[in-house]
């Protein structure tokens, strides 16, 4: 079995790892980065007959870290294979990690593509969602706080009442009123 790899820099902030292997006498092993909105055309020759499955993940880029973070919800990968004729094998959108598969029935070279379902929408869904976890923080703790401002409000009222209770009591006693 032969290995091939070719590495990339990402590009616009994202990047999506491929690995391509064929269920041939050899495997091929890609590996590559993408940008956002970059589409990635390669061109195999596939036997008739044989089963390509294609492994793949995609991450945010962090620029300033220089890291891979986690994947952000909404980012996935649309997969394209176009047989020798141009008709479409396979053309579905993935999520954020995966594999796919297809059986080439025509020999000859395959036109394989991806790109990402992302767009700046996609990334700004990612950043919304950090902004709704933050105001849900600041919610909770801004509920827990009326909490005990409202449980605080109780007991003083309750012990002024007490201490008023006593207060006439003691005044109706000293005027022999009760």
């Amino acid at each position: 079995m032969a290995g091939v790899g070719a590495r990339l820099l990402p590009v616009m902030g994202w990047s999506a790892l491929l690995l391509l292997a064929l269920c041939t006498a050899g495997a091929q092993g890609l590996y590559f980065h993408i940008g956002e909105t970059e589409k990635r055309c390669f061109i195999e020759e596939i036997p008739d007959e044989t089963m390509v499955i294609g492994n793949y993940r995609t991450q945010m880029w962090d620029k300033q870290k220089e890291v891979f973070l986690p994947s952000t919800p909404g980012l996935g990968m649309h997969v394209e294979v176009k047989d020798p004729d141009s008709k479409v094998v396979l053309s579905r959108q993935y999520g954020s990690e995966g594999r796919f598969t297809f059986t080439s029935h025509t020999p000859g070279d395959h036109q394989i593509c991806l790109h990402s379902n992302s767009t700046k929408m996609a990334l700004f869904a990612g950043g919304k969602l950090y902004r709704e976890e933050r105001f849900r923080l600041t919610s909770e703790s801004t509920n827990q706080r009326v909490l005990w401002w409202s449980i605080a409000q109780t007991v003083i009222l309750i012990l002024t009442g007490i201490w008023q209770m006593r207060h006439l009591k003691s005044f109706f006693e000293a005027k022999k009123l009760v």
